[in-house]
């Protein structure tokens, strides 16, 4: 059995209509830092091209990077 090791940048926003949505980017830099994740964050909001459910995002609310480890068994006995 091998452990599968995924791990994910998830980007929280504010939008206008006061709703909270992520993007999630797969396989960041091991070397990326807050301010890379802050200027990628701001240019989200400042060019606007995303608008889940139909409201522009306003605001970046937080950013972390996941880290799951996943471990599969074969139950076949």
């Amino acid at each position: 059995m091998e452990n599968n090791v995924n791990k994910k940048l998830i980007m929280t926003f504010k939008t206008t209509d006061d709703k909270t949505v992520s993007l999630s980017i797969d396989d960041p830099r091991d070397d990326i830092n807050e301010t890379e994740i802050k200027d990628a964050m701001d240019l989200v909001v400042s060019k606007n091209i995303f608008a889940p459910g139909g409201a522009d995002i306003s605001n970046a609310v937080s950013a972390k990077v996941v880290v799951t480890d996943t471990t599969p068994y074969d139950l076949v006995l």
